[in-house]
């Protein structure tokens, strides 16, 4: 983690934000006591995607189509 003492941090917000930007933490000091701690957000949070499989399972069940989905979008598009 970087430590910043300067007292003119204001001065110095883009430098910090851009390492803060490259994945680092900065203490920020005033009077060589801590402040504050910057930090990158947590960017592993994993977007859970619904499960379509299931999702048609339970509407159609184990039945089958009699003609494929290729086939209707052929015969709409007047290609048969």
């Amino acid at each position: 983690m970087k430590t910043n003492e300067h007292p003119r941090t204001e001065t110095l917000t883009s430098r910090v934000l851009s390492i803060v930007e490259s994945g680092q933490s900065v203490e920020v000091l005033r009077r060589k006591r801590p402040i504050a701690v910057l930090s990158p957000p947590d960017r592993k949070k994993r977007v859970e995607q619904p499960d379509f499989a299931a999702r048609l399972k339970e509407i159609y069940g184990d039945k089958a189509l009699e003609i494929t989905g290729t086939e209707l979008t052929a015969e709409a598009r007047g290609e048969r």
